[in-house]
């Protein structure tokens, strides 16, 4: 009897399969070089480009957004990929054994899991700092004194956390084992996400990037909890159809807030022009860029809702088509054995008529 020998489940260190397996641990590992850097700071805001005080009734630090945001970004990134990978080992692998989810439902139940987790966090978030600055109250105040150079503290991190959660997405692909076939899709999310919150974040338009993202975000957060109660009971598809309703709204609503905050707000304001060092972009072309830009934007996301909505029809005709014909067959089924079984009870060797042939 032949030696087995035992199976190596540590891939070689450094090898592909070694850092998909270790990455949470090897990015835990550079966070850690930076959060050693900033014990030998003064002060925390050193993580950000700069900062002015306010006068002294009101009492509040003010940022602005700088170069030195890039190595902020960079490490909210890294904490970005640390949660990614505990979400994913603790909560979502868990339900995925108990569940025994097919390959297709294990990818999409895990970028529901995940998204929903990230949709659910910056909503909230975005939704108490709307409250606390009174833009809702005040929609007049998404492009008075524009630019809008200076942010409060909340405003900024949550900017900055935003920008480093979807640039964390680009090495969650390999990290994940993404697909080839559904790569290019999550990219063009990936992508379009960073050039928007990136080009407001720039531009200093950060008040109506944010309540733009929270109503987004309070689709996207319905969409994906509906998935997962899709997936737990493929007959609760109640959600989908608020998600539609809400979808259509979300994209009335934020072309109409943009119109009203870029193509009016800023075009009838006093202080036009453009001004690198003050942050001041508003001149016709930046408008007509960020108007247009939304506008393809939104038309891409309806195009795609349309294609959705259509593909969920056509399996919902052909699913009810396929029952239909298979209520006359079984029909037809138990008509063939009553026909058969009175058959042989007419003609069969014991009736009479049988007897009858017989004896002539």
């Amino acid at each position: 009897m032949g030696i087995r020998k035992k199976a190596n489940k540590n891939p070689p260190v450094l090898s592909h399969e070694f850092v998909i397996q270790n990455h949470a641990d090897i990015v835990s590992c550079v966070a850690m070089v930076f959060l050693l850097g900033l014990m030998f700071e003064v002060s925390p805001v050193h993580m950000f480009n700069g900062f002015e005080r306010c006068p002294e009734e009101t009492a509040m630090n003010l940022f602005h957004h700088g170069i030195k945001d890039l190595a902020t970004i960079f490490f909210y990134m890294l904490v970005a990929i640390i949660m990614h990978a505990i979400i994913q080992e603790y909560v979502l692998d868990k339900i995925n054994r108990k569940k025994h989810f097919s390959k297709t439902k294990h990818s999409k139940f895990n970028e529901s899991g995940q998204l929903s987790a990230f949709f659910f966090f910056s909503f909230g978030w975005g939704a108490s700092i709307l409250l606390s600055e009174n833009f809702l109250s005040n929609p007049v105040s998404l492009w008075e004194e524009y630019p809008h150079t200076l942010m409060p503290f909340q405003m900024k991190f949550y900017f900055i956390c935003q920008l480093g959660y979807w640039l964390h997405a680009l090495p969650e692909l390999y990290f994940q084992k993404t697909k080839k076939e559904d790569i290019p899709r999550q990219l063009v999310y990936i992508f379009l996400y960073l050039v928007h919150i990136a080009g407001a974040y720039i531009l200093n338009l950060n008040r109506l990037c944010l309540v733009l993202l929270v109503l987004h975000y309070f689709v996207e957060l319905l969409f994906h909890i509906s998935r997962l109660v899709y997936f737990s009971n493929e007959h609760r598809q109640m959600g989908f159809t608020i998600w539609a309703v809400l979808f259509v709204l979300g994209r009335l609503l934020t072309l109409s807030l943009s119109v009203l905050t870029v193509g009016f707000g800023l075009a009838t304001a006093e202080n036009q022009g453009f001004d690198l060092a003050a942050g001041n972009f508003n001149i016709l072309f930046v408008r007509i860029t960020v108007l247009a830009a939304i506008c393809l934007t939104q038309a891409f996301m309806m195009w795609k809702f349309i294609n959705f909505q259509l593909r969920r029809w056509r399996e919902h005709a052909q699913a009810q088509t396929l029952k239909k014909k298979q209520v006359p067959s079984k029909s037809k089924s138990k008509k063939d054995k009553a026909n058969g079984v009175n058959g042989v009870n007419s003609h069969g060797a014991d009736s009479p008529r049988a007897r009858k042939e017989k004896s002539s």
